[in-house]
């Protein structure tokens, strides 16, 4: 009979390295879409009809919430973000440099894994972006 051996921290280490690709963070968004927005719509509202400042000013205190530690960004992403992502709290999975809006992508490689950027505004709309791994 084998014996099961809990891995090492090295192994652990080791195993997540493999699990996350080359190159490659993983990030969760909230984002609040306006009127200006490519697709001013989304699964919470078929017609986004607020102006870029109204999306500004309703970010500026879902900001001021996450940063007071009284909500994290993946709660509020469940119920605020104009992103479909909302389902999996702003999860939006590992992506390499290219693969996101340059703004977006900039902002999320600026990030060490555990902060949250300032506000990022982007052609889809405003983003507050939470670096995972």
């Amino acid at each position: 009979m084998a014996k099961y051996h809990s891995p090492t921290s090295q192994q652990q280490q080791q195993q997540q390295q493999q699990q996350q690709p080359q190159g490659k963070i993983r990030c969760a968004h909230l984002l609040v879409k306006h009127n200006q927005s490519r697709r001013p719509s989304s699964w919470r509202e078929s017609e986004i009809t607020r102006t870029k400042q109204e999306a500004l000013t309703t970010l500026q205190g879902f900001e001021q919430r996450i940063k007071s530690g009284s909500i994290s960004l993946g709660e509020l992403a469940l119920t605020e973000s104009d992103c479909s992502s909302a389902r999996k709290r702003g999860d939006l999975g590992y992506f390499g440099r290219g693969d996101m809006q340059k703004e977006f992508e900039d902002a999320a490689f600026a990030l060490k894994p555990g902060e949250i950027s300032g506000i990022v505004d982007t052609a889809s709309g405003l983003h507050l972006i939470e670096r995972l791994e």
